[in-house]
């Protein structure tokens, strides 16, 4: 069991250090984040990071994907009368906005602040500020005050000083959380 937790530890510095590596490649090309930006792990900017812009406090989950143009032109421009295709666009994230994890936001979007796009969703329009979009294509869900509605009634009660050790929060909740699901539709 422990080699187990020591090669976990390996590899999760290695990946951590390869992201720090990504990341700061992305900026030296042009990515624009803001302040206190959280970028997880396994985020994609694309090959043209400088056309993608974030908000300050956003937080944006692992397995993003930001797509600057389309790749298919390459093959379009191979049939006759489409050699000359071309297609890029930006992409400009608000602040204070969640990007759920393995989402992806195509070219020519703007989100607006305040936003969540919801995990695995494909957003290919702009998202007005303070909504909630998810889905694949993403289509609007909620106003963002209607989402905060809806976590305040299922918000988790436990003792708020536990959260300076995720250690000692985690064995709170894995021992006081109650086991209750959803019902089936």
């Amino acid at each position: 069991m422990m080699i187990h937790k020591i090669l976990n530890k390996i590899s999760t510095t290695i990946q951590d250090i390869q992201h720090s590596v990504y990341l700061k490649v992305c900026v030296d090309n042009g990515l624009k984040l803001g302040k206190n930006v959280v970028v997880r792990n396994n985020v994609s900017f694309g090959s043209e990071p400088f056309l993608v812009e974030i908000g300050d406090e956003t937080r944006i989950a692992s397995g993003v994907t930001f797509v600057t143009h389309s790749g298919a032109t390459t093959n379009i421009r191979k049939l006759d009368g489409y050699d000359q295709i071309r297609n890029f666009g930006r992409i400009k994230v608000g602040k204070n906005c969640a990007i759920g994890s393995n989402s992806v936001i195509l070219q020519d979007v703007e989100i607006g602040d305040n936003c969540v796009l919801g995990a695995n969703s494909v957003l290919s329009e702009s998202m007005l500020e303070h909504t909630v979009y998810a889905g694949n294509p993403a289509k609007y869900v909620c106003e963002i005050e209607d989402y905060a509605d809806v976590l305040k009634r299922t918000t988790i009660n436990y003792p708020k000083e536990l959260e300076k050790d995720r250690k000692t929060l985690n064995k709170w909740l894995k021992n006081n959380l109650p086991e209750k699901f959803k019902t089936a539709k």
